[in-house]
């Protein structure tokens, strides 16, 4: 199953690029990029990569995966987090820049995107990777905890508090209002993983030809409107307006 959610957050990638520079080469900001396995990727395209991450471990990683590429122009890595961002990069020098998987930890989500904002340029891109919260419901019910589901039902992000709930899960009305708030233009919005994390891995990975379809499923279904809201992840690409001045960040500090 590894395999499969991988492809599917490549492509996740690959859209972003293809959206917000159509074929062009780009600055690209991986924001909680970890080990770079998406960023080393993006490099040999021969974008311009920067990794910010809050782990060494996972920069060590980096370091050694770029190295072993053999890449004409390093991936860059720097130990950091959304609160920090600025102290490590320049404001409005970056084309694109990948957040996935990092909202659901911060303190204020509204305050990491601000941060992002600030440190794209006028036009650039954000693609951002969020763990959807209707997901995790039929997770929970499927699993018989039912009191569980309500639960996850009845919270919005807003009210989601990551220290006794875990990992904050959205839907996308609230990350488009979220977009929208910082002056940003939602271009696409993508469902990931409506069924790669509910299907048991004996089935895909023993039964010939299992993951090539399952893989192709999810493609179709990425799309429609009828299944998106269902994924594990949620993803949009949005821009930032032309007329909008990078903006501070503001309210709590966030980390990722």
């Amino acid at each position: 199953m590894g395999p499969v959610r991988s492809e599917l957050m490549w492509q996740a990638v690959v859209d972003a690029t293809d959206l917000a520079g159509a074929g062009a080469l780009l600055d690209v900001l991986d924001l909680g990029g970890g080990t770079g396995g998406d960023a080393v990727r993006l490099a040999q395209l021969g974008h311009r990569v920067t990794v910010v991450d809050p782990s060494p471990d996972a920069l060590a990683s980096l370091h050694r995966r770029s190295a072993e590429a053999g890449l004409a122009r390093p991936v860059t890595g720097v130990q950091g987090d959304t609160a920090d961002l600025l102290d490590h990069v320049q404001a409005a020098s970056f084309d694109l820049v990948l957040c996935h998987g990092v909202l659901e930890h911060v303190d204020d989500p509204a305050a990491a995107l601000a941060a992002v904002a600030t440190v794209l340029r006028p036009g650039g891109s954000v693609s951002l990777v969020v763990a959807g919260r209707n997901a995790a419901v039929v997770a929970r019910a499927l699993a018989g905890d039912f009191v569980t589901a309500q639960t996850l039902l009845d919270r919005s992000a807003a009210t989601w508090d990551v220290r006794t709930m875990g990992p904050r899960r959205f839907v996308q009305a609230e990350v488009e209002a979220l977009l929208d708030g910082l002056g940003f233009s939602v271009t696409a919005a993508h469902g990931l993983r409506v069924f790669a994390d509910l299907v048991p891995s004996a089935i895909v990975d023993t039964e010939p030809g299992s993951r090539d379809a399952l893989y192709a499923l999810e493609q179709v279904l990425r799309t429609s409107s009828d299944f998106s809201g269902l994924s594990a992840g949620l993803q949009s690409i949005a821009r930032l307006d032309l007329s909008v001045a990078s903006p501070t960040s503001g309210g709590e500090s966030a980390t990722l």
